[in-house]
């Protein structure tokens, strides 16, 4: 089965819907401006971070460098004064005459005297063999691998440093002669020296602003560093030669230093490395104070530039949303909406062109609107004056018939009847443009049960002449389940044009005319369907079915009865439609919102729908 429709209030057309979703321009202007801060400020701070951190460690390694020279001048300026002072005590004859005695415990108990002369850390007295006649440390004892490696270092000679166990020394080595040191005999060897411990490095290492760590195997020997670095310094790769004087950075206690690397002694059995470090902390947290100073005036920028672009995006977005605004008030229907003169040029050459568009648009319209309202009147002046004239030829007609006198009460009756048809009939036609007139306009208002508008529109028309001989066939729930706000006196009209259409159109078939009407409560509307077995809508007029003074396949009727109803269903917040129309079928449907404002958007979804 086909089924057209024809929804009188389609609502919004397609396509044509406003939205509210979207960023606005000012939004877009602060993102731009807040995300270009950002990144300026990121990427100042990795091109300023870079370049001063590779600046500092350069600066660093130089002061580094210094100081290392420094430490070294140091240690060889307290290396030549041990070394003269060694050279004197081997001068002594006193000190000759004993190492001729060549006894060990003569040579041992008179060595302390010469010990406590040369107040050094370390004082040995060795043969010409390299064998140790006698040994004296300072806060400690000499025991036999005490001896045992410093005769390996005697007999070694390699470098002044002379570690044993957990203890460091560098030592002088001069050799006791009798007689002169060419031409004499060797009577054996004077070994003195200095200990390196804590605060011997600790002295060095102030008078160098450098720590310096002394290593053996990996094994902390001395170091000025504090103890919180301490554990971290035995992990410190050893370095080559020909890297010694090159700086590397190294991490101790969560700390950045950087250091230089020296290999003291190349004995395998006791080899010695010199660490020498320089903490990056304060230049770590000069970059730190940067970097927040750097970021801080990166905020202050965003903060300030947000603040004024907030400003500039105002001056340049108001008059925008103000032209936006006369747009929609001209959609409306305002016309006289003041559009902005203020702004950007652009901005102003907009409103300027708006402004030229709209007064051209209300121009055209009104020049369409008299356009339509003269051929409005013509076609209200061809359609009525032919049924004003019948009427009114009627009226004349009979009027001299009767004014004859001569005509039986019975002609007469008759005749006065067809005057009275032709009188209703002229104010009827009159009622309806005084309406049509009318329709937009809301008066006062009630609930009303729509049962009982299709009540009594059907027992008004069943006194038309148009329905004598139709059989009328009605289909209503509860009174209460159908009641809506309303006007009575429109809505009844509405329904009696509908059955009134309904009963003239099965006239032309011949056939029995039967009209059905259906009262239908639904949650925000009651519907009414009125259906009738004619031979249906001519197909060239179902587009323009409910345009005023329509009236084609009628034989009588101004055209104005679909067109009223269709106004007076819109003004109660629903709508008419033709459902169906086909011969022995045509259906048509009125809705009436009971009292919301959505008026007939939701007519036109169930339009849309079918229902």
């Amino acid at each position: 089965m086909t089924e057209e429709s024809v929804a009188l209030n389609p609502g919004v057309i397609p396509g044509t819907e406003q939205s509210d979703q979207g960023v606005r321009t000012r939004f877009l202007l602060i993102l731009a401006m807040a995300l270009i801060t950002t990144g300026t400020t990121f990427v100042s701070l990795l091109a300023i971070r870079r370049p001063l951190r590779n600046l500092i460690i350069e600066n660093v390694s130089s002061d580094l460098s210094h100081s290392v020279a420094t430490f070294e001048n140091v240690r060889s300026l307290r290396m030549t004064a041990l070394d003269r002072e060694n050279a004197l005590i081997a001068d002594l004859p006193s000190l000759k005459a004993l190492m001729t005695t060549n006894d060990e415990p003569t040579i041992a108990d008179a060595g302390v005297e010469f010990w406590k002369t040369s107040g050094n850390d370390l004082f040995a007295l060795a043969d010409r063999n390299g064998e140790i006649m006698a040994a004296f440390v300072a806060g400690g004892t000499a025991d036999q691998a005490f001896r045992a490696n410093l005769r390996g270092f005697l007999s070694a000679q390699q470098g002044t440093y002379f570690v044993s166990g957990n203890r460091l020394f560098e030592c002088s080595v001069q050799p006791l002669y009798f007689g002169s040191s060419s031409e004499g005999t060797l009577l054996g060897h004077v070994i003195s020296g200095f200990a390196i411990d804590r605060a011997a490095v600790e002295t060095l290492s102030r008078a160098t602003n450098v720590d310096a760590v002394f290593l053996s195997k990996n094994h902390l020997l001395a170091s000025s560093l504090d103890p919180k670095y301490e554990k971290g310094v035995s992990s410190i790769p050893a370095r080559s030669s020909s890297d010694a004087s090159e700086p590397f950075t190294t991490v101790l206690g969560g700390e950045m230093f950087l250091a230089v690397s020296r290999q003291l002694s190349a004995d395998p059995a006791a080899p010695l490395t010199l660490v020498e470090l320089k903490s990056l902390e304060p230049e770590e947290k000069a970059i730190r104070e940067i970097d927040r100073l750097v970021l801080l005036a990166g905020l202050l920028a965003l903060v300030l530039g947000a603040a004024l672009m907030a400003l500039l995006s105002r001056f340049v977005t108001r008059p925008l949303e103000q032209l936006a605004a006369g747009v929609r008030a001209f959609a409306s229907g305002d016309s006289a909406h003041l559009l902005p003169y203020r702004g950007t040029r652009e901005v102003r050459e907009l409103s300027t062109a708006f402004a030229g568009m709209r007064r051209e648009i209300v121009n055209a319209n009104q020049a369409l609107l008299e356009s339509e309202r003269l051929a409005t009147i013509g076609r209200m002046a061809s359609s009525v004056s032919h049924d004003l004239r019948h009427y009114l030829a009627a009226v004349y007609a009979n009027s001299e018939f009767l004014a004859s006198g001569k005509l039986p009460e019975a002609e007469r009756v008759e005749i006065l009847a067809e005057i009275r048809t032709a009188v209703n009939g002229t104010t009827e036609l009159l009622e309806s443009l005084l309406m049509f007139s009318r329709t937009g306009s809301h008066g006062r208002r009630n609930l009303y049960s729509v049962t009982s508008f299709v009540e009594k529109a059907v027992s008004i028309v069943r006194a038309h002449p148009d329905a004598v001989g139709v059989a009328f066939s009605v289909e209503a729930g509860d009174g209460a389940e159908t009641e809506v706000l309303a006007d009575a006196k429109q809505v009844e009209r509405a329904i009696y044009n509908l059955l009134l259409n309904a009963c003239q159109a099965p006239r032309a078939t011949g056939n029995a005319p039967i009209v059905s009407v259906s009262v239908v409560p639904r949650d925000e509307d009651v519907v009414i369907d009125v259906a009738d077995n004619g031979e249906g809508v001519p197909t060239g007029i179902r587009d323009t079915l409910f345009e005023p003074f329509v009236s084609e396949g009628k034989h009588k009727g101004s055209g104005l009865g679909l067109t009223l109803t269709q106004s007076i269903a819109a003004d109660h917040g629903g709508g008419v439609m033709l459902v169906r129309s086909r011969p022995g079928e045509t259906v048509f449907r009125m809705s009436i919102a009971r009292g919301s404002s959505r008026a007939s958007s939701t007519f036109a979804s169930h339009a849309r729908m079918g229902e």
